[in-house]
């Protein structure tokens, strides 16, 4: 069996307790090396073999899948945060569906969520944003036209947006163009959960001059909103004295 696992943020800590038992219990590993924290691998047990998936095409890491499987062994595939975010496993699932060998996925935390727990957020306030949008800068791998940064920006809504730190200068433009005020807030999160985090609270505005100053130019998310900003918002009604639920009657 192969199984698609999420690494979660980034501390050891942070993997779920179903995926942390998978590294414990399979035969072979194979992992995102660039991206994942390489302390998961102490889960593993002795005779695990490790495969760093960084140094390998998507040819390659299916034939370790492929012959582990002969070997009716289980494999791990360890991808950063959630597999289902920027974890090319469709791709790969399709060729394991094409070999007719069984696969399944265990969630992981993504990034977005790391970073919010580190700085304590919400990103749905009621009045101020009720929709996280997680997103990419179009890079080598194409965006469908439809979801542009501009039109996305155009909703106010709190946005992630991932593998775009490279090309800050011009998403903090596109953003300004899709409707976003220079003083809107900005979280630039490098490496959430990590023992080198940084997080760094600024504006539309100023963003591209911290990240230069920081020398942040990879392993970074861009939050974007208000929700960031610790603005007015209503609390939310389901908590509300006045408000009945399934649960609780409202309070004359």
């Amino acid at each position: 069996m192969i199984h698609f696992v999420g690494a979660g943020t980034g501390a050891a800590d942070l993997i779920t307790v179903r995926g942390k038992k998978l590294l414990e219990e399979t035969d072979v590993i194979i992992y995102a090396g660039s991206l994942v924290n390489k302390e998961l691998l102490s889960y593993k047990k002795v005779e695990c073999q490790v495969y760093n998936s960084a140094k390998m095409t998507l040819d390659e890491v299916i034939d370790v899948m492929k012959d582990a499987n002969k070997k009716g062994q289980d494999v791990v595939r360890l991808h950063t945060g959630d597999p289902c975010v920027y974890g090319a496993v469709r791709e790969q699932m399709d060729e394991l569906d094409k070999l007719a060998i069984k696969y399944d996925s265990c969630p992981g935390v993504s990034a977005c969520f790391g970073a919010a727990a580190q700085m304590n957020v919400e990103y749905t306030l009621p009045n101020i944003s009720q929709s996280l949008i997680i997103t990419r800068m179009e890079g080598r791998t194409k965006v469908p036209p439809l979801e542009s940064i501009e039109s996305f920006a155009a909703h106010q809504a709190t946005m992630a947006i991932y593998l775009s730190t490279g090309m800050l200068e011009e998403l903090v433009k596109r953003l300004i163009k899709g409707g976003y005020k220079k003083e809107t807030p900005v979280a630039l999160a490098y490496k959430v959960t990590w023992p080198d985090e940084k997080i760094y609270r600024c504006t539309l505005e100023n963003v591209v001059e911290i990240a230069n100053k920081n020398n942040i130019t990879k392993t970074a998310l861009v939050i974007v909103g208000d929700a960031l900003g610790y603005t007015e918002y209503e609390k939310s009604r389901l908590y509300a004295p006045d408000f009945s639920t399934e649960y609780r009657k409202a309070k004359e």
